[in-house]
């Protein structure tokens, strides 16, 4: 059955040499991938070069989005939504619900602010300052990825 054998391998060990799941390290890899991505998007920008911008941008947003929606929704459900509240304070919990909701706050900013770029949101929802709308998008961005590798580190290399 090749679900099974999908489930194996996502389950089974991880590539990076950590005690993470493959599953683990493969978002890891795919969130560092759209937040270099991001970076350099925002390059491109400053070399005024936009359309190359919109772009990069679109792709690292899609990107994330789906790992965040098809990795990573599913391991917040299992492992940290039943210890919220009662477990925020032990080991890894508080940093990650901390990730979960800085994460989402990126995406869904990310997302918009994608669909704005494309012109793909209704003229009554186009804001007029665009740029700090994107600063702001990958500050949050980049603080998300930044908690997700914390996360990382100490569940699969500290083991907390």
């Amino acid at each position: 059955m090749i679900g099974g054998a999908l489930q194996e391998v996502l389950y089974g060990p991880g590539f990076l040499g950590t005690n993470a799941p493959f599953i683990s390290d493969l978002s890891l890899v795919m969130m560092s991938l759209a937040a270099v991505l991001l970076t350099v998007g925002w390059r491109l920008a400053r070399l005024k070069r936009y359309e190359a911008h919109r772009w990069v941008q679109t792709g690292a947003v899609a990107l994330s989005t789906l790992v965040a929606l098809t990795l990573m929704a599913r391991s917040f459900v299992t492992h940290i939504l039943p210890g919220v509240p009662s477990r925020l304070q032990e080991g890894d919990y508080g940093v990650s619900m901390l990730h979960s909701v800085v994460g989402a706050i990126a995406l869904l900013l990310g997302v918009f602010v994608v669909l704005r770029g494309n012109s793909l949101v209704p003229k009554a929802l186009r804001f007029k300052n665009y740029r700090t709308f994107m600063r702001t998008s990958y500050t949050i961005y980049m603080l998300a990825t930044l908690l997700g590798v914390t996360v990382y580190i100490l569940v699969f290399v500290f083991g907390i």
